[in-house]
């Protein structure tokens, strides 16, 4: 028995899902707990998903995941920014006060 055809439903096309929305919410979190230098990482393939998204006029399900993905990201690089300043900052000092050395 075949069922007849009666279009397309009424509410439009199924949502779909980004295929690196998982990845870029896994690299997200992963950034902030693991490894920092992952960050940019998961900031830029977020806008970059963003972008896509909102370009492609589709309802997509897992945008949310990317929106969170992109902005651990980011607080993950400016995290990293912090530190690498603080370092250095620290080393600026080390130099200028002459720490002892051995």
């Amino acid at each position: 028995m075949s069922y007849p055809n009666y279009g397309p439903s009424y509410y439009g096309p199924p949502p779909q899902s980004h295929p690196q929305g998982t990845t870029i919410l896994v690299l997200g979190i992963l950034s902030l707990v693991v490894c920092s230098i992952i960050g940019p990482f998961a900031w830029s393939m977020g806008t970059r998903a963003l972008r896509e998204i909102d370009e492609s006029g589709y309802y997509y399900e897992n945008r949310g995941m990317v929106q969170a993905g992109r902005i651990c990201g980011i607080v993950s690089s400016v995290l990293m920014m912090i530190t690498f300043g603080f370092v250095v900052l620290m080393f600026g000092l080390m130099l200028i006060t002459g720490a002892p050395s051995g």
